[in-house]
C-alpha cells in the first residue's frame, strides 16, 4: 500500500493560508480521485478540497478550524 500526501493548494495568487472548515470525510472511508474531501476557507471565499487519489482516507493530520500554510500536509490517503 501506498500512502498519498493530501495537501493545502494554493487556489490563487495572493492565497497564502487556508482554515478547514468541515471534513466531508472520515478515517477509514472510502474516496475516489476527484471526490470532495473537505471545506476549506481562504481569502474569505469557501474552496472545495478534492481528493488526489482514490483509496481509504487514513490519516487526518490538520483538524477542523485550524489555519494552515498552503502546502502543508492535511491529510493522507492509503492506496491499494
Amino acid at each position: 500500500m501506498a500512502r498519498v500526501e493530501v495537501l493545502l493548494p494554493q487556489w490563487g495568487m495572493g492565497m497564502s493560508e487556508g482554515t478547514i472548515t468541515t471534513w466531508l470525510k472520515s478515517v477509514g472511508d472510502s474516496v475516489t480521485e476527484d471526490e470532495p474531501l473537505a471545506e476549506v476557507e481562504a481569502e474569505k471565499v469557501e474552496e472545495t478540497l478534492e481528493s488526489p487519489a482514490s483509496g481509504t482516507l487514513a490519516e487526518i493530520v490538520v483538524p477542523e478550524g485550524e489555519t494552515v500554510d498552503v502546502r502543508t500536509l492535511i491529510a493522507y490517503i492509503e492506496t491499494a
